[in-house]
């Protein structure tokens, strides 16, 4: 599935709340037997606000995803950055292929000779080539392969 260019959002897509929202969850997420209703409290709204409000900013385009990061190398696994060149007609085709893979993290479409981009995250090093390898066959397309050199944390948050 692809998914449409992204714009800039209107000036009054997002409210006070939304702000906010988007402002404190991105510093941690309770965790508790009510996560939701934990972190709406703080929110001065109800749990179920908070899971509507954040699906409605996906669907805008203000979130991309709602979740934890793990650290896959931290646990003994790998992350890798891929990038394949496809033809723009077989795109939607072969994102579909790419997408049924579970170790796809997420897949962007750009605007570039290298058309698709995905991560890979998986159980050990050894599976982020297997898993490519599985991905060219399906394809018939060259899956190449970014790894990550160094880790660089720079504590990115974007204010709202």
């Amino acid at each position: 599935m692809t998914r449409p260019i992204r714009h800039t959002l209107p000036a009054d897509a997002l409210d006070d709340t939304d702000r906010r929202i988007i402002n404190q969850l991105q510093d941690g997420f309770p965790i508790s037997p009510t996560p939701f209703a934990d972190a709406a409290a703080a929110l001065d709204i109800d749990g179920t606000a908070l899971i509507e409000r954040i699906l409605r900013l996906r669907d805008i385009g203000a979130i991309t995803r709602f979740g934890p990061f793990y650290d896959a190398a931290a646990m003994g696994g790998a992350f890798c950055l891929c990038a394949i060149e496809v033809p723009a007609e077989k795109f939607d085709e072969v994102a579909t292929l790419v997408n049924a893979h579970p170790e796809v993290a997420h897949n962007y479409q750009r605007s570039h000779r290298l058309n698709m981009w995905f991560v890979l995250a998986t159980e050990t090093p050894a599976g982020i080539r297997t898993c490519a390898r599985r991905i060219e066959k399906e394809t018939g397309l060259r899956v190449l392969m970014f790894p990550k050199e160094h880790e660089f944390f720079i504590g990115f948050r974007v204010q709202a």
